[in-house]
This record gives C-alpha cells, structure tokens and sequence, in this order.
C-alpha cells in the first residue's frame, strides 16, 4: 500500500518530471541552436552524383608527340553522395583528380565535356541556379584588399541573401558568422595583398570560408583549405570548419597530404587514384578504423602503430604498389560490398522525398542589376578612398606636372602677337594631354588586374553580373578623375593665363576632363582585353606613339598624307587639341603676324588655315571626345563580362 504522503510526493514528481524536461531540453536546445548561430534558417541538401565522366581536349603538343587520341578523360565512372552534418574529404595523389571532381560538382570548369548526373535531393541540379544554394572556398584566398573583413563578409551579404531580408537581420547574420569561423575581434582589419600586409594567411583562408557561409549555403565546397598553413593555423582552420558542419551543413574539402589530426576530423572519405577513379567511398570510423579494415583485407601491408592512416593509404595504393601486388583498387572497389551500399545510397538520394519540393529561382542573381551596380559601386568607393597608392599618386602628379608645366609656359596664352607664340601656347595643351593622360593610362591598369581578379570568384559565386561589376568601376572614377581636372585646370589655366571668361574656362574643363576620362577608360579597357597588365602595357604603349604622331601638332592635319588622313578624325587626341585651341582662339579676330616676320593674318583665319580649325567645330569636338569616352567604357565593360583568362 502507498501512503497518502508517498502518493502525493508521486504525483508531484510525475507531474515535475515532465516540466524539468521540457526545462532541461529548453536549455539545451538553446544552447546548441546558439552554438548553430543561425538568425537565418536554411535547407539540409544532399549532393548525389552518378557515373561521372569528364573530357578534356588533348593539347597540340602532346599530339604531335604520337597521341593520337582527340581527347582525354580526367575523370572515370566517379558515383558517391555527400550528406548534411557530414564533413567529406576528397583525397588522392596529384593527378587524381580531387580538384577537377569538386570542380565538376560545382559547375567551375569553363571547358571540357561533362557526362553523367548529378541530383540536389533528389531533382536534378541546376547550374544557372545553383550558386544560391552553394559556396566555394577556392584554394587562393583572393579579395579585395581595401576592404575591412566586415566590408567584405557584408559586402557578399547584401548581394547573396535574399532582397527580402532587411539590413538589421543580415547585419546580425553576418556578425554570428564572425563569430562563428572566429574573426569577430578582426571585424575592422584590413584585408590587405597576401604576403605583403594585412590578414595573415590562416586569417585569410577564415576570411574565405566566411565570405561564402554569409550567402547562407546549404552546401559548400572547399578546395585544400590547409594547405600552405603551419600545424596551429590548419587546425584553427578546420576547427571552423567543424564547426560550420555543426551547423547541419553539407561540407567537402579537398586534402593534401594531411596530418592525423586533420585527417581523423573528417567523417568520410572519398579516395582517388591517378586517373580519376575511385578506390575507397565510406566512413572513415574512430581513428580511421573503417578505411584501414577495408584496405587491409585487400592484402596491403598493415599501418604501423602511431602511423598516420592518411600517408599509409597514399603509399600502399600507390601505382608502384599496384603493380608490386598485381592489383587494381579501383576494379577491387566496384566489386565490393561498400561499392554496392554506396550505390543503394546514391539512388535513394536521387529521388525526392515525399515532403519536398524543387529548388525554384525566378533569377540567377538575388539582387536586380541596379543593386548590384550599387553594392559593387560601394565597394570601388571604399576601394579607392583607402588606396592612396594609386589616387594621392595620381593627384600628386597632377599637381607637379601642372606647376612643372605652368611655369614653363608662364603666360603663354596672354601672348597672342606672332604665329610663334600661337604654336607655344598649343604646345602646352598638347604637352598636358599627353603627359597626364598616359599616366592616368598607366595607372589605372594595375587597380583594374587586381580587382578583375577578385570579380572572377565572385561572378563565380553568383553575386553579380560582369556588366554591373565594370560599369561601377567606371562610374567611381568620374569623381576622381573631375577633381583632378580641377586642380589641374585652376593651377595651369591662371599661370599661363589664358582668357578668363567664364565660358572658356568651362571649355577648357570639360575638354580635359574629358581627355582624362578616356585615357582612363583605354587603359582600363586594355587591362580586360588581355591576360594581365603587363601585357596591357605593351599592347597599349604603340597606341600612345600613333595618337601622338596624328594629333594635328606635330604634323598638322592638312599636310598629312591623303591616305592616312582617315586616322585623324579617329585620333581621340587629335580631336581633344581641337576642342582645347578651338574654345580659345578660333572667335578672336586680332591679327598675328606670321612666321615670315612681314605679313599678318586674323587669329581665327590663321587656325583654319594651317590646322584646318573652325570654330563652327567646336560642338562637334566636344561630341567626339564624349563618343571616345563612352566608347572605351562600353568597350572595358563587355570585354569584363566577356573574357575570362582564369581558365579552369
């Protein structure tokens, strides 16, 4: 019997039980979906691939030393699947093809020929949409270095979440996601050029895995992250990745040679062999317990105690170890019990659930063009503002070369008396668009390569179109470029003392701001038509020579050759001298005397007659250096958006 006493203390405890767990579970939950640090929610998606098959065209090299195959295959029959909450590692010798198989998956190769299928739980991938769903951390940290690691992880927020999300809430994302791969305390660092200043190489390599997490994947991919990384730094690194797959994530590295620890962090394994087939896809197990079971019932020599299970399974798969044994892991693999499982789990991850639905994007991007166009403007103002190497130089020289070129022309334009004084005065303005538009040129070529380099992964990644990236970057220098016209034109125009009237001085403005623009234009476009500045350089240094040798100073426009004459008009210098002498002398009626000493002539007759000027020109002038100044952006914008040297 239950006395009245212990009855009431039961039921007290049956009825407190109940709440204590839900209390205890509270916690806990609270507690892991902290540690999770997702304000945002996201999708579990599992990756399935079947029979994987990847072509690549034979070189004209090798052809003509006897091959006489058309094309090579880099990847055989490769069939595995990657799970949420599931840390995977690609592993195998150089020449295995683990890059070029995650490089497939993702939708990265730009050439080659593709067979097989591949499934986003169960509906077939899309690759138009499947960067909004994805990331890729690629083995060389590359971005832009003038931005803190909080501009940078924002800046790939706004253009990758959602529209729908406000601000405040991707603010908070980004922020847990610092804090998540551990760069809160470096929010305000500066990204810096790797190996010169800025983040430290492990930094860096967290900065890259984060600037992907903050798009919220569901899947990402993560190309050697440790490699170049000393002992402390990789496990700092994989730590941060431990704790993303916490986050119930669907994560796969590729490795090279990793040390135990690193590579007893991982939960599966998919091994390759040179060629591009697979030989083990399975579980790893407590200190890689499945992996040396299964290869050591295949007849290999068994791993030393304290020997890491990584180097060992490189060394007895190895191609000389093959033909030692008489063996061939890969056929030894598709005959396998764990062949067969690996194969019921594909075709089960083929086929959608009961509960699903297809992923569905009515665009490729998650913001429109004019977002983009702003966010990336954004970016190039930071960009520029915190780079002083290229602006403060670039006004500083404008600065010297306008005092350098004021005092030696001292008073030039208020000399008007003999034809000799009209030719010195036209030789300062030809003498400014030459000096300071090949250095703007120059300048800006470096800033473009770099910054073309950084857009690559991040077009990659789905965060903007090429034109909306370019047409930005043309945009910040517009304010540059007129401040330094400014300078340029108050220090120059006072000190050689030319007309001061309002409209003149306006001419004289707009005609150099114009002639800056477009040689900041040329030297960007030149940077994105070819592999990398230096080659810029070289293919836009025979350009200079040609404008200048037609620009109507050095030969004047009608005693050019009849046959070249046609180049003139399309010389943007040509057409800047024009606008420049025009706006100032060709109204004025004073007589000059000639270079014969004797006879003289009207300021306006003797500039049509000798350069072929005309004062009725001058709007047509100011139309053809706008032309030349759309034109090269325009030109710079689609060459961006059109040409990738970053072949994969």
């Amino acid at each position: 019997m239950v006395s009245k006493r212990h009855f009431r203390s039961l039921a007290f405890f049956s009825f407190m039980l109940p709440n204590v767990s839900i209390f205890l579970f509270n916690c806990w939950a609270g507690k892991y979906f902290k540690h999770r640090g997702m304000v945002l929610p996201f999708q579990p998606l599992s990756l399935s691939f079947s029979n994987i098959n990847y072509f690549v065209e034979i070189p004209v090299e090798l052809k003509q030393q006897g091959i006489t195959e058309d094309r090579l295959q880099l990847l055989v029959d490769v069939t595995g699947a990657f799970r949420p909450s599931v840390l995977t590692a690609l592993v195998g010798v150089s020449g295995a093809g683990k890059t070029t198989l995650m490089d497939v998956l993702a939708g990265r190769k730009t050439g080659g020929v593709i067979e097989g299928s591949i499934n986003i739980s169960g509906y077939p991938k899309r690759q138009e949409t499947f960067a909004r769903i994805s990331g890729y951390c690629e083995q060389n940290d590359i971005h832009s270095p003038c931005l803190t690691v909080l501009e940078s992880l924002l800046f790939s927020a706004w253009l990758r979440l959602p529209s729908d999300i406000d601000l405040e809430i991707q603010r908070a994302f980004v922020e847990e996601v610092m804090e998540l791969v551990e760069l809160t305390p470096l929010s305000g660092a500066l990204v810096g050029l790797p190996g010169v200043d800025g983040l430290s190489t492990e930094q860096r390599k967290r900065l890259t895995i984060a600037v992907e997490l903050v798009a919220n994947p569901s899947i990402v991919f993560m190309d050697e992250p440790t490699t170049g990384l000393d002992a402390r730094s990789a496990a700092i690194v994989m730590r941060t990745v431990r704790n993303i797959v916490n986050t119930g994530r669907t994560i796969v590295c590729t490795i090279h040679q990793p040390s135990i620890d690193i590579f007893e962090s991982f939960d599966e394994l998919l091994f390759m062999k040179r060629g591009g087939e697979l030989i083990y896809a399975g579980p790893l197990g407590p200190n890689s317990s499945e992996l040396i079971k299964y290869f050591e019932a295949v007849g290999v020599p068994k791993i030393r105690p304290g020997y890491n299970p990584a180097a060992w399974m490189l060394e007895v798969t190895s191609t000389a170890e093959e033909n030692r044994l008489g063996l061939d892991f890969a056929d030894i693999y598709r005959r396998s019990n764990l062949f067969q499982r690996n194969r019921e789990l594909v075709e089960n991850l083929s086929k959608p659930s009961s509960n699903s639905k297809e992923l569905n994007f009515p665009s490729k991007y998650s913001q429109s063009f004019f977002e983009q166009f702003l966010t990336c403007l954004w970016k190039q103002n930071l960009s520029y503002w915190r780079n002083p190497q290229y602006t403060a130089v670039k006004f500083f020289y404008t600065i010297v070369i306008s005092l350098m070129l004021g005092t030696i022309c001292w008073k030039f334009g208020s000399q008007r008396e003999s034809q000799q004084d009209l030719f010195n005065a036209m030789g300062s303005m030809y003498a400014a668009v030459l000096f300071i538009g090949i250095t703007n040129a120059t300048a800006v070529q470096p800033v473009v390569s770099i910054e073309r380099f950084v857009s690559y992964r991040e077009r990659a990644a789905g965060m903007y179109s090429g034109l909306a990236c370019a047409f930005a970057q043309v945009a910040i220098e517009f304010p540059y470029v007129f401040a330094q016209s400014v300078i340029y034109c108050s220090i120059f125009y006072s000190m050689a003392s030319f007309e001061w009237t309002a409209l003149k001085f306006i001419w004289y403005i707009f005609f150099m701001y114009s002639t800056l623009l477009y040689f900041t234009f040329y030297g960007m476009m030149t940077t994105a038509v070819t592999p990398n500045h230096n080659v810029a350089a070289i293919i836009a240094a025979p350009f200079y020579m040609l404008w200048n040798l037609f620009s109507g100073f050095m030969i004047p426009h009608k005693r050019i050759p009849i046959w070249w004459r046609w180049y003139y008009w399309a010389n943007p210098i040509a057409w800047s001298l024009y606008g420049l002498v025009v706006s100032q002398y060709a109204d004025d009626e004073r007589a000059v005397k000639l270079s014969d000493g004797v006879h003289s002539m009207p300021t306006r007759q003797l500039l049509e007659q000798v350069f072929g000027y005309r004062h009725d020109f001058l709007v047509i002038a100011a139309v053809m250096v706008a032309f030349f100044v759309i034109f090269f952006g325009v030109i710079f914008a689609f060459a961006i958006k059109s040409f990738n040297f970053q072949r994969r």
